[in-house]
């Protein structure tokens, strides 16, 4: 069975909302042959990356960047998941009440290193998660399931 590891800060009741709406993309029913994993950023785990097969990754931007809790996540896997996860998939969002545009370069600059393979967008909210940010966040962890899930 695929795995898909969905890593996450979510310190705010928005954060939430949009962990939540991954998580049930990411078990759609009609998506066969995947397991999702949730785990917060600060207890992700290098073993943790390397048996998912995709991942979908969340967080806030704090003062223009990622949040501490990604960052320490990336640090934390980046050199033992370097030659193991290149080319799998991965899908992000991040929250932010003004500006998430430092946060996605960075998260791009890392996943870029890493050698992942988008399969979209990175979705941004800022403020309040309405129905088109929800259902974008839900389409992240069905696409990114649906990658990985059997045929």
């Amino acid at each position: 069975m695929a795995r898909l590891l969905i890593v996450h800060h979510t310190p705010s009741p928005n954060l939430h909302a949009l962990l939540d709406a991954a998580r049930s993309g990411g078990n759609e029913p009609s998506i066969a042959g995947v397991e999702v994993v949730v785990r917060a950023a600060l207890t992700a785990s290098p073993v943790d990356v390397l048996e998912a097969d995709g991942y979908v990754i969340g967080g806030p931007a704090n003062l223009g960047y990622l949040a501490g809790a990604v960052k320490h996540f990336f640090d934390t896997v980046y050199y033992p998941c370097l030659e193991d996860t290149v080319g799998r998939p991965f899908a992000a969002y991040l929250h932010g009440n003004d500006d998430t545009a430092g946060a996605r370069r960075a998260l791009e600059v890392i996943t870029t290193g890493l050698r992942w393979r988008p399969m979209a967008e990175v979705v941004e909210v800022k403020g309040e998660p309405d129905g088109a940010a929800l259902e974008a966040c839900w389409n992240l962890g069905a696409t990114v399931a649906a990658t990985i899930g059997e045929p």
